[in-house]
């Protein structure tokens, strides 16, 4: 890691939790590029549609841990 990055990376290990996962995000965001406001878009209307099945009591969801093990199984 060049100076100026390490320099950068010790001040933001100081930052609380709440800041240090603004500048994570901040940081890969500027690594996509332009947003597509098409797929922008669209991936809205997704979370709707999928936050919308969950409030009509359509689809639920699962634990972390349960999905977690179920791919570990498959994995293996």
């Amino acid at each position: 890691m060049h100076d100026a990055a390490e320099k950068i990376a010790h001040q933001a290990l100081l930052l609380s939790t709440a800041e240090r996962a603004e500048v994570a995000a901040a940081l890969l965001a500027s690594l996509d590029g332009e947003p597509d406001e098409e797929v922008e878009a669209a991936w809205a209307a997704e979370i709707e549609r999928r936050a919308e099945r969950v409030r009509a009591g359509q689809a639920t969801g699962r634990p972390w841990s349960e999905v977690r093990g179920h791919l570990e199984r498959r994995r293996a």
